[in-house]
């Protein structure tokens, strides 16, 4: 039974893995905006409306709707014992060093008897009042003893589900991520694929969480079964890139054959590859006109010398690079019509950030009228959620999903 089959960013989507916002977003607070990597404090109540849509969508084209949270949960009910391991590493990873508060938010989550409330807790945080602790002489007591305080930071950004890992045919890139507080995201997926029963023992890991270079699954595009394309970005290193080329070539059945490396200028708006510009047909692709002459791509390949890797830069432009792999004549659709103002707005608000449905057959916010409608005039087959919510933490429809199984 296939598990995992991604070798395209536009064949039929058949599989999809999402999370439902929840109550992390409201443990945002303006103070801590920057260091979990949110611009704006989302209404949660609407947010969930937005994202129920966009499932919605999905299931009423034929997409099976996963949820992280059902799956980290029955993996838990299908493995006795897996619960206390699972918290002591969570606890230790959200970085708890005392063994006194260790214990006191073992005890307190492990309380919670049902597996998904559990789950949920673990991504929603753990507030200082919410811990019924006993007044002591500690330091650790005294320092920390106003209300109100998070203990365990809440993740916001789970909700972007295509981050934590990456889809590449039948394996799985389970990235180490470019901030302390995305990277504990990347624990469910690790757990799921460990010890689920529909995926462990089935899933070949292509990257490793523990490695030490930062790679994240908006930089990776498949853009065919043996070409990869992978950004280097603010929050993927080129050192992972190596590191991940040397396994698929030498150490995995992957069939990737090509990776393509673009050097994407190092900026907020620019986060990832898949927000300047993603596939939307054969031939088609979004893109920000911005990056058309800032890009560098460079081609990855085995070497003749194992364990080595043959890297060139290609010179040219980015229409005629994808044309020449992908062995078609490439249309780039500038976002906002390259118009430098629209297209800078509706970036901002990931107009080039599609999910592939099908060819030619894409969902899209909204909000992003200009852009829209230019997809419309090209032929384009567009899925239009609302977004107005959603969009504040700076992620499209692509970054909030992740494909499990797309059909050959």
């Amino acid at each position: 039974m296939t598990v995992i089959n991604v070798t395209s960013e536009i064949k039929p989507l058949k599989k999809v893995l999402l999370h439902r916002p929840g109550r992390e977003l409201l443990n945002l607070t303006p103070d801590t905006l920057e260091r979990l990597l949110f611009d704006d404090i989302p209404f949660l109540k609407v947010a969930q409306e937005e994202h129920d849509a966009f499932a919605d969508i999905l299931r009423n084209e034929g997409v099976e709707v996963v949820y992280l949270e059902d799956l980290m949960a029955e993996t838990l009910e299908q493995n006795q014992g897996l619960r206390e391991q699972f918290l002591k590493q969570f606890i230790e990873e959200a970085g708890i060093h005392s063994e006194r508060y260790q214990k006191i938010l073992f005890d307190h989550l492990n309380a919670i008897k049902d597996n998904k409330e559990l789950v949920l807790k673990t991504m929603e945080g753990v507030n200082l009042n919410e811990l019924n602790i006993e007044k002591s002489n500690s330091l650790i007591d005294l320092v920390n003893s106003e209300k109100s305080k998070m203990v365990l930071d809440p993740m916001p950004n789970l909700y972007f589900t295509r981050d934590p890992f990456a889809s590449v045919g039948s394996g799985v890139v389970l990235n180490r991520m470019y901030s302390q507080t995305r990277n504990r995201e990347t624990i469910y997926s690790d757990y799921i694929f460990k010890y689920h029963n529909e995926y462990k023992g089935k899933i070949e890991l292509l990257y490793n969480r523990d490695l030490p270079f930062h790679i994240e699954g908006g930089d990776v595009l498949n853009l065919n079964d043996k070409i990869l394309a992978i950004g280097i970005s603010q929050r993927t290193e080129p050192d992972a890139i190596d590191l991940l080329a040397k396994n698929i070539f030498y150490n995995s059945d992957c069939k990737i054959e090509k990776i393509l490396a673009f050097d994407i200028p190092v900026k907020r708006a620019f986060m990832h590859l898949d927000t300047v510009f993603t596939q939307i047909d054969v031939d088609k692709f979004t893109v920000h006109p911005e990056i058309l002459g800032t890009l560098r791509v460079f081609e990855i390949t085995k070497s003749d010398v194992k364990d080595e890797l043959k890297v060139v830069e290609i010179q040219d432009t980015l229409e005629n690079i994808l044309s020449t792999y992908l062995e078609t004549k490439v249309d780039l659709i500038p976002c906002g019509g390259g118009d430098e103002i629209i297209a800078a707005r509706e970036q901002w608000n990931d107009g080039s950030n599609t999910l592939c449905i099908r060819p030619g057959t894409i969902v899209v916010y909204e909000r992003n009228d200009v852009t829209n409608k230019i997809l419309e005039e090209k032929g384009l087959n567009l899925l239009v959620m609302p977004s107005a919510e959603l969009s504040r933490g700076r992620g499209g429809p692509r970054c909030m999903s992740m494909p499990l199984i797309r059909e050959d």
